[in-house]
């Protein structure tokens, strides 16, 4: 199973053009879509939710039209926004029972085992008396990724998951994911280089509602190897090395400016090489000459 986008595009009223022709196909797996806010990651994840209209351009789901078919793509679609509302007096079993029977289980012993099953996939067996509305963000989102999974959905759409999440209900949430893009296509809409680096083994970089980069995050890395240096700086400093380098990033360490720098050779006296990243990837992809607060 894959997803195949080809030209889609949206422009709203006021002008603004969230989608400029963008071209993906996105195999069985964790697929990463990585751009700065506002970038048209929701945008693209909301028409591939059927929640909003493209202007132009096709996406087939293997063989359904995304576009047009909505109904046959909500049976298989798996959907965790940013925000997601919830009864707030209401527990985790009794709310994921109640969307387990809008999504047309109705056999009642088939909907017990698919509810307790997901809790504990998603490790909230112990909470599942607890209203929603108390748990900690990371419960939140577990709860999300279970209620997508309702269905056996061949396509998950998950946007901006671990923002404000501690590192553990991080690092949770991303084996979680991982094992459940196993077997179906997850977009992984994120901001968040490192959210990309550790689970996605394709990736796609999006800016101002154009494609920038498309493919696997090692290609990636491979394109600028050899071109990353780095150096200390102070303060100062930091106004002029951007007007007369290729600044990608800069970031303070121990209260001075470390930047990077994209050049075929030795910028001037006092940089290093060093191996490229992926937030070096995305900084010079989505930049020419601005330098980017890291």
């Amino acid at each position: 199973m894959e997803l195949v986008i080809n030209g889609l595009s949206k422009t709203y009223g006021n002008g603004v053009k969230a989608l400029d022709n963008v071209s993906l196909t996105i195999p069985t797996g964790m697929f990463g879509l990585l751009g700065p806010n506002g970038a048209g990651k929701s945008t693209l994840m909301r028409i591939l939710a059927t929640l909003q209209e493209a202007d132009a351009g096709t996406a087939m789901l293997g063989d359904i039209n995304v576009l047009k078919d909505k109904e046959a793509v909500r049976k298989v679609l798996g959907y965790l926004p940013q925000e997601f509302g919830v009864y707030p007096r209401v527990s985790a079993y009794q709310m994921l029972d109640h969307i387990a029977l809008l999504k047309g289980v109705t056999k009642g012993s088939e909907r017990k085992d698919l509810v307790e099953a997901l809790l504990q996939k998603v490790n909230l067996w112990e909470h599942r008396k607890r209203r929603i509305a108390g748990f900690s963000g990371g419960m939140k989102q577990r709860f999300g990724i279970a209620q997508s999974l309702i269905g056996e959905p061949k396509l998950i759409i998950v946007d901006e998951p671990t923002a404000g999440l501690d590192p553990g209900e991080r690092n949770r949430f991303y084996n979680l994911l991982t094992e459940i893009g196993e077997n179906v296509v997850v977009i992984l809409s994120t901001h968040i280089v490192q959210d990309v680096q550790e689970l996605c083994k394709n990736m796609a970089i999006i800016n101002k509602g154009q494609l920038l980069f498309a493919g696997a995050p090692n290609d990636a890395l491979s394109s600028i190897d050899g071109k990353v240096w780095e150096k200390t700086i102070v303060k100062e400093e930091l106004e002029r090395y951007s007007n007369t380098h290729h600044v990608i990033s800069n970031k303070l360490v121990a209260g001075r400016p470390v930047i990077h720098v994209l050049a075929d050779a030795p910028p001037e006296e006092g940089f290093v090489k060093t191996a490229p990243t992926l937030e070096d990837v995305f900084f010079s992809t989505i930049t020419a000459t601005t330098p980017v607060l890291a």
